[in-house]
């Protein structure tokens, strides 16, 4: 029996040595799969070991290593929202800000967009967890003031849009959403990174989630609006709506006080 927890525990080494050698994109190879099947019951218990190296690297602040760790665990685990959200946040906020330069940072916060974007979403396509995600990191950490490299963050946007050239497919986007979009919450300047948190809030809160989910993203909306609002007025007819929206699913007393505080500002 202890010769074959030695066994195991090389067998569980070796795999995580191995897996955390690769990308995202490479762990998701053929060879990376066939790895994870042959750890078959075992591939939980690698896991917890993980996240524990995860959390104790965290604790460190070894946000550099724990970017590989995360990278595992979203191939062990690529049905967990929770994982791909874990791995996405550490990058855009952990990593970025130890980077030089802006242009540095952007790499990394680009990188946890394409991660929750391109990987996370095309794995769970309903999670509204993934969905909150992303509109946060366009709306707070691309479209807002939470970063001092943000205004470089949405310029660098302004230009994947641009490149894109109406490529909407490019954005990963559904251009009938888009145009929704435009006609539902008023025209929008897809350019600037608060239009697509607007998208992916929306997008999300189109898959009917419960709870706390749905009033995360009916947050989101609303708050994208108002922030759209101060940018130009005519959006507040439509920010108000969504408040009233959100509250008539979600009372509180603080959002009854923001509607009337909103409504004062905007004369409505």
């Amino acid at each position: 029996m202890k010769k074959f927890l030695v066994v195991f525990a090389l067998l569980l080494l070796g795999s995580v040595a191995w897996l955390c050698q690769r990308s995202v994109a490479a762990a998701d190879s053929s060879q990376a799969n066939l790895v994870i099947a042959g750890l078959g019951g075992f591939r939980g218990v690698l896991s917890e070991i993980v996240w524990f190296r995860a959390d104790r690297l965290q604790n460190e602040g070894r946000y550099a290593e724990m970017a590989q760790i995360a990278s595992l665990l979203t191939t062990l685990e690529p049905h967990t929202p929770e994982v791909w959200a874990y791995a996405a946040w550490n990058l855009a906020y952990n990593i970025s800000v130890m980077m030089p330069t802006k242009d540095d940072r952007w790499r990394w916060v680009e990188s946890a967009m394409k991660l929750l974007r391109d990987d996370g979403l095309r794995l769970n396509p309903r999670s509204p967890e993934l969905h909150r995600e992303l509109a946060w990191l366009f709306l707070s950490k691309m479209g807002g003031n939470t970063d001092e490299a943000s205004a470089l963050y949405s310029k660098r946007w302004a230009e994947t849009v641009d490149a894109a050239n109406g490529d909407w497919a490019k954005l990963k986007m559904d251009p009938s959403l888009v145009s929704f979009i435009d006609r539902e919450y008023g025209k929008q300047n897809w350019a600037s990174p608060k239009a697509s948190a607007l998208y992916w809030a929306h997008h999300g809160l189109s898959f009917k989630p419960t709870g706390a989910a749905r009033a995360e993203l009916r947050q989101l909306v609303y708050q994208t609006l108002m922030l759209l609002s101060i940018e130009d007025r005519r959006f507040a007819p439509r920010a108000l709506q969504a408040m009233r929206d959100a509250y008539t699913e979600s009372p509180s007393p603080a959002l009854k006080d923001l509607i009337y505080r909103f409504r004062g500002r905007f004369s409505l």
